[in-house]
């Protein structure tokens, strides 16, 4: 979901919430799925400014448009989560974070996401909203 709305350049929570509202109406989803990718989608896009701002502070030799389009939409779900929910451990969100990247995203991925993540971790505790 994120990828797509970063693809037409429309991380809004509006467009967010529209665009799930069509996959709602077009599959067939758990409500535990959908519950939870509203949860991570709108999250993500209400916090964008700030969760951009970690990121692009982490990845110091990299501009956030130049990333990946998978990696920095995998690191934006994964920080969120590192700022806005402190009672997941931080080791199982950089976990499912880097196995994401190895599947979907390219060679160097899964590092690259590792890295990014664990110094935004490094630094969450003085950070959680």
């Amino acid at each position: 979901m994120l990828y797509s709305l970063d693809s037409a350049h429309r991380l809004t929570p509006e467009l967010a919430e529209q665009a799930l509202a069509r996959i709602r109406d077009a599959f067939t989803l758990p409500l535990r799925a959908r519950e939870r990718t509203m949860q991570l989608t709108t999250g993500v896009t209400r916090n964008l400014k700030q969760i951009d701002e970690r990121v692009a502070t982490a990845s110091t030799h990299w501009k956030l448009h130049r990333l990946a389009r998978v990696d920095r939409n995998v690191i934006r779900i994964a920080t969120y989560e590192l700022l806005f929910e402190p009672e997941t451990p931080h080791e199982v969100i950089i976990d499912e974070a880097v196995a994401i990247a190895r599947r979907f995203g390219g060679e160097e991925s899964q590092a690259f996401v590792n890295g990014v993540l664990d110094l935004i971790a490094r630094d969450r505790a003085g950070h959680v909203e």
